[in-house]
């Protein structure tokens, strides 16, 4: 980011400091693609919602069809969206195959982990049935936020990352979409994709995280994280059908509200939340855990537990204790 500061100006402009800028945004550009393995076009953004919103409303698409858990930021984009039921932890097939029955050219949005419980909902080897849609000529977007430098991107049309949730700086994300001509120009900046001028020092940080590595790089390894969620299991109801990535947990307390624990455990040094962060200053039910059956009375007692790169086993150690406490 410092380099980015040293380097900056307008990258679209044409005299010799732009040029400079444009050459190091390029660069960024490329180091991401290569760090996702990703083959097609890079729109850089300020996070995660803007790319959601860049995607679904400029997709050359008749009908939006997202999973019945998307990240807020989704139905906030597409409030008048059709809803894809689950089941048993991942997206309805049947209820797939009838929506896309229903005609013209659809988005299918299904994020690759949930944000609340950390249900994987498509993988890289075990991915959202992309093929189903494109033989109905549709296309499929995968929200990446939670999975995007620790998980191998899954097969997609289009996918969404943030900086932040990987390392990197706040303010920085991308849509990566496999040809411009899948979404309407708007004019400015980013191909003409996005407006507003590029945050290069972010950008340039973004690119230094992925680079950086996965989760091998992490401060925990997945035998301690798997130990945790073993330890935590032993006092509290993990909740999240199907297969689970292993740096998100819903726990629910068989007591305790949501918002009694976050209030004590905050009094003793711990950072935890009620549903996703972008929400979990609301006291309404959870629509991604209502997505997933769970009750509302499990759900009113449900906390969100994610580990962070720089978590430490000592830490989670020590939360496990905390939480016995309550």
């Amino acid at each position: 980011m410092e380099e980015g500061f040293s380097v900056w100006a307008n990258p679209s402009s044409p005299h010799a400091e732009g040029r400079a800028a444009r050459r190091s945004l390029e660069d960024a550009r490329d180091r991401v693609k290569r760090a996702l393995g990703w083959t097609g076009e890079v729109i850089f953004t300020s996070g995660a919602s803007e790319a959601l919103d860049i995607a679904l409303n400029r997709a050359r698409a008749t009908r939006r069809v997202v999973s019945a858990v998307e990240h807020e930021a989704v139905f906030r984009a597409a409030p008048a969206a059709e809803v894809l039921p689950l089941r048993d932890g991942g997206p309805d097939e049947a209820a797939l195959q009838a929506l896309l029955a229903g005609g013209g050219q659809v988005l299918v949005a299904v994020q690759q982990i949930n944000s609340e419980t950390g249900t994987i909902l498509s993988s890289a080897d075990a991915a959202f049935p992309t093929a189903t849609v494109r033989a109905a000529g549709g296309r499929v977007l995968s929200d990446c936020s939670q999975g995007a430098g620790r998980h191998a991107l899954p097969d997609c049309d289009m996918a969404v990352v943030s900086a932040h949730k990987f390392g990197g700086p706040i303010g920085a994300g991308a849509l990566l979409v496999r040809d411009f001509a899948m979404l309407h120009p708007v004019g400015g900046h980013e191909r003409g994709y996005r407006q507003g001028t590029e945050n290069l020092p972010a950008i340039l940080g973004m690119a230094a995280a992925l680079e950086a590595g996965g989760q091998e790089t992490w401060a925990t390894t997945a035998p301690e994280r798997a130990a945790f969620a073993d330890a935590l299991a032993a006092y509290a109801e993990l909740l999240g059908p199907g297969r689970q990535c292993d740096h998100i947990f819903a726990v629910a307390h068989p007591v305790l509200s949501a918002q009694a624990q976050l209030i004590r455990l905050d009094a003793l040094g711990v950072a935890v939340s009620a549903g996703s962060a972008c929400s979990s200053g609301t006291l309404k039910r959870s629509r991604a855990l209502a997505g997933f059956g769970i009750a509302e009375d499990v759900a009113a007692r449900t906390i969100r537990v994610s580990i962070g790169w720089n978590t430490t086993a000592d830490e989670l150690g020590r939360f496990v204790e905390l939480w016995r406490g309550l």
